[in-house]
C-alpha cells in the first residue's frame, strides 16, 4: 500500500510571501514523514512549476520516493523531446519515476491547451497511446516507429532509462474508452472518482479489458488521487476546502465533490473515507492537501502522515 502526496506546485497554494523554492524542502519532508511518493501536476501554460521542471529538482534532493505526474499532457509537447526529458529525471532519480498521463479535459482546462499547441482536439486519445508507444520505442533502443501518426525510419540512440522498457505509465481518466485502454495498454490507473463505487466499477473494467488482451491484473497498479482536509472543526475544514476549490478550479467545493474524490473532516472520518477505497481495490493513494499557502500545506502534510498506518492495515485486512 503506497501513500504520496501532490507538491503544492501551483501560486493557488503559495501565500503572498511563500518562496517556491521551499518545495524541494517540503518534497524531502514528506520523504521522512514516510510518503511513498511525490506527484506534480501539469498544464501546457499555467501559474505554477512546470511539472518536468519540478521532478527534475526533486530528483537528486530525495533519495527513496517515487515521482511522478499526476497528470502529464504528452500531447503538447514534442514527443520525442519529452521521452528524453523522462529518460533524464528516471536516469537522476535511479528509476523512481512514474508517469501517469491524460489527454485533457474539455473547457479551459482541455481545448485552449491544444489550440496553443496548434493540434486538433479531435483524436487526442489516439495520439496519446501513439505518443507513449513512441516512447517506449525510444527507451528500448528501437530505431524506427512506423504509426499512424508518427513514422520515423531512423531514430538516433536515446538515453536509456534506469529501468528496461523505461519508467511505468499510468492513465487518467474514467470513460469506457479510458477504462479499456488502461487494461490494454497501460502499467496502471489514476482516477479520482468520488464514490468508491464508481472506483470499484473502474477497477473491473480495467481488469476485464486486461484479460482480454492477455495481460496479468497484477501488471497495472490501482491508484487513486484524492483531495483531503483534515481538521477537527468539520465546518472550518469544509470552508477552507471550498476556498482552495474556487481559488484552483473557480467553482465551489459542492460543485467540485460532483466530480472529484473530496474527502475533509477530523482524522478518523478522513480515514474512513479512504478505507472504502481501499477496500475496492485502491493500492496507491495520492493526496493533494488542500491549503493555500506552503505553511499550511506544511501542516496538512505532518496530519496526513499521522493517517499513513491505519490506510496501510486497512490494505492488509
Amino acid at each position: 500500500m503506497d501513500i504520496g502526496v501532490l507538491l503544492p506546485t501551483g501560486t493557488a497554494q503559495w501565500g503572498p510571501t511563500d518562496d517556491p523554492r521551499e518545495l524541494v524542502a517540503f518534497g524531502r519532508a514528506a520523504e521522512r514523514l514516510g510518503f511513498s511518493s511525490l506527484f506534480v501536476n501539469d498544464s501546457l501554460l499555467s501559474p505554477r512549476v512546470e511539472a518536468l521542471t519540478m521532478l527534475a529538482a526533486l530528483a537528486p534532493a530525495t533519495g527513496t520516493v517515487a515521482l511522478g505526474t499526476a497528470a502529464l499532457l504528452p500531447s503538447l509537447r514534442r514527443p520525442v523531446q519529452a521521452a528524453q526529458s523522462l529518460a533524464s529525471i528516471d536516469v537522476l532519480s535511479g528509476g523512481r519515476l512514474t508517469v501517469t498521463v491524460g489527454a485533457g479535459f474539455p473547457g479551459r482546462f482541455g481545448m485552449p491547451l491544444y489550440a496553443l499547441s496548434e493540434l486538433p482536439w479531435a483524436g487526442r486519445f489516439a495520439r496519446l497511446d501513439e505518443t507513449v508507444a513512441l516512447w517506449r520505442a525510444l527507451w528500448d533502443g528501437a530505431g524506427s516507429f512506423q504509426g499512424e501518426l508518427f513514422r520515423f525510419a531512423d531514430l538516433p540512440p536515446a538515453l536509456t532509462p534506469a529501468r528496461a522498457g523505461g519508467p511505468p505509465v499510468w492513465l487518467g481518466g474514467a470513460t469506457p474508452s479510458a477504462l479499456a485502454r488502461a487494461g490494454r495498454l497501460y502499467d496502471g490507473w489514476l482516477p479520482y472518482p468520488p464514490d468508491p463505487a464508481d472506483y470499484a466499477t473502474g477497477l473491473h473494467d480495467i481488469r476485464a479489458a486486461a484479460a482480454d488482451a492477455g495481460r496479468p491484473a497484477g501488471d497495472i497498479t490501482p491508484a487513486l488521487f484524492v483531495s483531503i482536509r483534515i481538521d477537527d472543526d468539520v465546518e472550518r475544514g469544509r470552508r477552507a476546502t471550498d476556498a482552495y476549490a474556487r481559488a484552483t478550479y473557480g467553482m465551489p467545493l459542492q460543485d467540485l465533490e460532483q466530480i472529484q474524490a473530496v474527502v475533509t473532516g477530523p482524522a478518523d472520518q478522513v480515514v474512513g473515507r479512504l478505507e472504502r477505497y481501499v477496500a475496492v481495490g485502491a493500492r496507491h493513494i495520492v493526496l493533494r492537501l488542500a491549503a493555500q499557502d506552503l505553511h499550511s500545506q506544511r501542516d496538512q502534510l505532518e496530519r496526513a502522515a499521522d493517517l499513513i498506518p491505519a490506510v496501510r492495515t486497512a490494505a492488509l485486512a
